[in-house]
């Protein structure tokens, strides 16, 4: 790497770890590495992972192709690397984690292959998820404890399987190591958001994004900080940071927090125009990822669009992806049934779902939500015993569960039609 900064660490050694820690000072160091060493088809590659959904698909697979070549030149490991970039970038998620595999019993522990890591869950399907699971925790243990990237990459991994207080050390001991990781403050949040720290952990994250504004995730820890909010009843504070932090383009997390505030009783943040709502789902991709639509489809629910929900759902019925007709139809149905008041009708359609809720997509936080709404639905149906039950083992381990109270609390949530 070429290109040393003032402090005399090599320009390419602060683009990797801003990359890996998600800063806003990536994008930027990237850049400079790429101007100062234009041979080096890492830092090329890099740059294409870290902009690569901006630029348009000639431009991203000529960068790509400048990168493979230069990388050949330089070796086995980084032609490797910037092939698995090219897959990702290409969205072709179940090559890549296929590569990924080869990649890591090749080069053991590299840190910048872990950078694409996310692919194992984005091919949609369990075995995949599983396996990605698998290598994370026998790569995190060849990394050995120092390593704060795979650490924190393991923190988030203990997180969505459900083992919130080991992810929580996981995340605590990478931050440790490197306070910037920006990996590790979101494996945090989410662990803190099973465990119901509430205060303590917006606390945390607002001290954390003072240090770095613009860092990547920034909006995305404002939204968990918002639903820290929520858990311990801060709903002002929930619904500034959707107003203030959310921008217009972040429909999802938008909708998330709305409709958590609808079915709590709760007065929303400012809503979504309905009319981009339909935008988006009318538009080429609209409906191409089933959690997208997911998310689209709960946008419309704080909008009480029932009769979009309707045609939604039948959208969803009739297409031949098993995700989107055995799963996402009957959500989307029972978010319609909700809208027009019928919460029996919405009890029937989510207690026949089960466990393939979870083949929603997206990761527990996101995907409680569905357990929200059934949980709403039985007591406004009539049977709270159902609901209690149903929410009893987050009443029982949260700190904070302000929020779950309300919706076992036996009064129509507002705004939402009963």
């Amino acid at each position: 790497m070429t290109g040393l900064t003032t402090a005399g660490t090599p320009v390419g050694e602060r683009a990797v770890t801003g990359l890996l820690s998600l800063s806003g000072r990536a994008l930027p160091l990237l850049r400079q590495w790429v101007g100062s060493d234009p041979g080096c088809g890492v830092a090329r590659a890099l740059l294409a992972l870290a902009t690569g959904d901006r630029w348009d698909d000639t431009v991203l697979k000529e960068q790509l192709v400048i990168a493979h070549r230069d990388a050949l030149a330089a070796g086995e490991r980084e032609a490797s690397l910037v092939y698995g970039v090219f897959l990702h970038t290409h969205r072709q998620y179940r090559l890549t984690a296929d590569h990924l595999m080869g990649h890591f019993d090749r080069w053991p522990a590299d840190e910048q292959a872990g950078l694409m890591l996310g692919a194992f869950s984005e091919c949609g399907d369990a075995a995949y998820r599983a396996h990605g699971e698998a290598l994370t925790e026998r790569q995190a243990a060849l990394a050995g404890p120092e390593s704060w990237p795979w650490t924190s990459w393991l923190a988030v991994t203990r997180a969505e399987q459900g083992r919130a207080r080991e992810a929580h050390t996981l995340a605590g001991r990478a931050l440790a190591l490197y306070p910037r990781s920006g990996v590790a403050a979101h494996a945090l949040a989410h662990a803190e958001h099973e465990l119901g720290a509430g205060r303590d952990s917006i606390d945390f994250l607002d001290e954390w994004l003072r240090a770095d504004p613009r860092a990547v995730q920034s909006r995305h820890l404002n939204w968990h900080a918002a639903l820290h909010s929520i858990a311990c009843g801060d709903f002002p504070d929930a619904r500034r940071r959707a107003d203030t932090a959310l921008a217009r383009t972040d429909v999802g997390m938008r909708a998330a927090t709305n409709w958590r505030l609808l079915l709590a009783g709760q007065t929303p943040a400012g809503r979504s125009d309905p009319d981009h709502i339909r935008e988006l789902l009318a538009a080429p991709g609209g409906t191409a990822e089933i959690f997208h639509t997911f998310n689209l489809a709960l946008a419309l629910a704080v909008e009480a669009a029932t009769d979009d929900l309707r045609i939604l759902a039948r959208r969803a019925a009739a297409d031949e992806r098993p995700d989107y007709r055995d799963v996402l139809a009957p959500v989307v149905r029972a978010l319609a049934e909700i809208t027009a008041g019928r919460p029996r009708a919405a009890v029937e359609l989510l207690t026949g779902l089960g466990d393939k809720a979870e083949r929603i997509g997206g990761v527990r936080v996101e995907r409680e939500i569905i357990q929200d709404t059934l949980a709403r639905a039985l007591v406004d149906a009539g049977e709270p015993a159902r609901a209690a039950g149903l929410l009893h083992h987050r009443t029982t381990t949260r700190r904070h569960h302000a929020y779950e109270d309300l919706l076992l609390s036996p009064r129509p949530p507002a705004d939402i039609p009963v």
